[in-house]
């Protein structure tokens, strides 16, 4: 029997693959000190300034000053503290730290709750005056200029009191479906390689899908849809109200559908939705194809939903050292520029990141920071090949925050989530890239090919089918039908099929796929994911192709924050989305992979 890994403590890590998170308080007492200022000063900002937004344009700016400095300070609290607690959650003091600035955000949340309400009461000339007699409030234009697009949305002072008391309400459903899912259903055990009974989780199911052992993945397939079946009515009424929810606040806030109340938030136009489920459409042959030629290379007289994870070939499990692996993320991130590099470097020296596992660090990876600290990386890095993926993907990000940061003040230092996952992604695309140039057998070459083709099924057409579900589900609903489960299940199940094609053999199973989504709770928001992965593949594509002005646009748009409406950044980066031909582009990309996976696999 192997020796049995033990995780180490923190104190057991050497300190440069830590994350040097005292650069944000060197002295806890600073700590105490922000905290202490910034909960004063809140509780001050609504008895200096609540009824007086339409005075003047100097008082009007100084509130939204005073607002970013009480927001941006305590934002610095809350980083502090969450990381510290992400480090070992086991540490009480950290845990009381977390959930003080956690009531701290609350509390400026209610202070400021009579602003927007405030500057939505006054007539819009009295805006356009305010940014006339005051330069300096001019930073503030494109955060006015969107209040004042959205103002016919926004309903009377008493009605919206009325909608905020609602909205513990109006999540129900979410909060519902969230008990069934991850407190009330169980699974069951199945049999793993071995024969053990191992029990099913959500955890765990991915997993098994991915198993060599077809058993194995029919049996958790199986035994996963089974328990949802069970539950298929209260699941159907529950997602029935989720919509049901969203066409009655839709109606409510004058949109003439659920999808346009949605795109709203982004100013996304409606045919950015609408071309993406098209374009998809129009080029669902290519995943067809892959479907057939995974049945082949798989050696399957017959293609089954269970079988769509397996991995084509296996790869030694080599051990990819955390230096090694940031060699290979400065050789994919090469074409970004000496600069780029460069201010990496620097980052990675400064302490950008917390790189390994210890005993009680918070799981998976992430990019986190305020708008004045380093953006940070949490990594719980195992020397696995696609710990490299992940470490380029979060360095994304926390480039795309230092650049913005560097930039933009505080009001435009965030990102929307329309183009949050674009830095990242793009950084994913070009290492994938990289990796397939310096390939060294055909072995290596198929296995990168089904990474990066699996990233493709799974994020745009998968995620677009996803689209494409809640838009049909919303519209039936908004013609007066109810969605029983034999409804949802029929317009999924055609879905399904209509996706993967007529090689694969199709059970019940799959047709209640859609009961165990929980992004269909955040109504039309997977469509990002297909949008944002096709804007990364052709700006990486341009980048590559077209060198250094295809480049310097891009970097543009990592410094551009939230300063614009998301359509109008990607398009200067070179992606525009308001045009179908990102997406036709990305597909191109898609077909080109699945032509060159079905060559070397010929060659067997």
């Amino acid at each position: 029997m192997g020796e049995i890994k033990k995780v180490r403590t923190r104190d057991q890590i050497d300190d440069r693959y830590k994350w040097n998170i005292a650069d944000m308080y060197p002295d806890e007492d600073l700590w105490e000190k922000d905290f202490s200022e910034a909960e004063k000063e809140a509780e001050e900002f609504a008895e200096k300034y609540s009824g007086r937004m339409g005075e003047n344009g100097k008082l009007f700016y100084r509130i939204l000053q005073e607002r970013d400095a009480i927001w941006q300070k305590a934002e610095k609290v809350y980083v502090y503290a969450q990381m510290k607690s992400d480090e070992d959650n086991r540490v009480a003091r950290y845990q009381e730290l977390s959930q003080r600035a956690q009531s701290l955000l609350s509390k400026i949340s209610a202070s400021m709750s009579f602003m927007l309400p405030e500057i939505m009461e006054q007539p819009e000339g009295t805006l356009v005056r305010f940014l006339r007699e005051c330069e300096d409030l001019k930073m503030y234009d494109y955060e006015i200029l969107e209040i004042m697009r959205r103002k016919k949305h926004v309903l009377s002072k008493e009605a919206e009191n009325i909608m905020a008391k609602f909205g513990e309400v109006t999540g129900a459903p979410k909060q519902i479906f969230s008990m069934i899912n991850d407190a009330d259903m169980d699974f069951g055990t199945v049999k793993d390689e071995h024969g053990n009974d191992v029990k099913l989780t959500h955890g765990n199911y991915i997993s098994m899908m991915e198993s060599k052992d077809r058993n194995v993945r029919k049996g958790a397939y199986e035994a996963l849809y089974r328990a949802f079946t069970a539950q298929k009515n209260t699941l159907a009424a529950t997602y029935y109200y989720n919509v049901k929810k969203d066409s009655v606040i839709a109606g409510l806030r004058h949109y003439d559908s659920s999808l346009l109340a949605e795109l709203d938030g982004d100013d996304i136009p409606e045919a950015v939705y609408r071309n993406l489920i098209k374009v998809i459409n129009e080029h669902l042959g290519a995943l067809h194809k892959y479907v057939k030629l995974r049945k082949k290379i798989l050696g399957l007289d017959e293609i089954h939903m269970y079988d769509i994870y397996a991995p084509l070939i296996e790869m030694p499990d080599r051990k990819v050292p955390y230096e090694e692996a940031l060699d290979t993320v400065r050789g994919a991130l090469a074409p970004l520029g000496q600069q780029y590099i460069e201010d990496l470097n620097k980052g990675l020296e400064a302490g950008w990141v917390d790189v390994y596992e210890n005993e009680g660090k918070t799981s998976g990876a992430y990019s986190f920071g305020s708008y004045d600290s380093m953006p940070y990386v949490l990594m719980n890095y195992n020397d696995k090949f696609k710990d490299a993926f992940t470490i380029i993907h979060e360095l994304g990000h926390s480039m795309n925050s230092y650049y913005t940061r560097r930039k933009q003040p505080y009001v435009y230092g965030g990102h929307s989530i329309f183009t949050a996952e674009v830095a990242s992604t793009v950084n994913e695309c070009l290492l994938v890239q990289y990796l397939l140039g310096n390939c060294k057998d055909r072995k290596e070459e198929i296995y990168l090919l089904n990474i990066y083709i699996e990233e493709f099924r799974a994020t745009v057409f998968r995620q677009t089918m996803f689209a494409e579900f809640e838009l049909e589900a919303h519209e039936a609903v908004e013609r007066g039908e109810v969605l029983t489960a034999d409804k949802l299940c029929k317009i999924y199940g055609d879905l399904n099929k209509k996706y993967f094609g007529e090689d694969v053999v199709y059970d019940d199973n799959i047709a209640m796929e859609w009961a165990r989504i929980p992004h269909f709770y955040n109504s039309f928001y997977v469509y990002k994911y297909a949008t944002g992965y096709s804007a990364a593949v052709a700006i990486s594509n341009k980048i590559l192709n077209e060198g250094a002005a295809a480049r310097d646009a891009y970097l543009e748009f990592l410094a551009a924050g939230d300063s614009d409406y998301p359509i109008e950044l990607l398009k200067g980066a070179g992606a525009d989305m308001s045009t179908t031909e990102v997406t036709e582009s990305a597909c191109r990309t898609f077909e080109a992979l699945i032509d060159r996976l079905e060559e070397l696999t010929d060659a067997d």
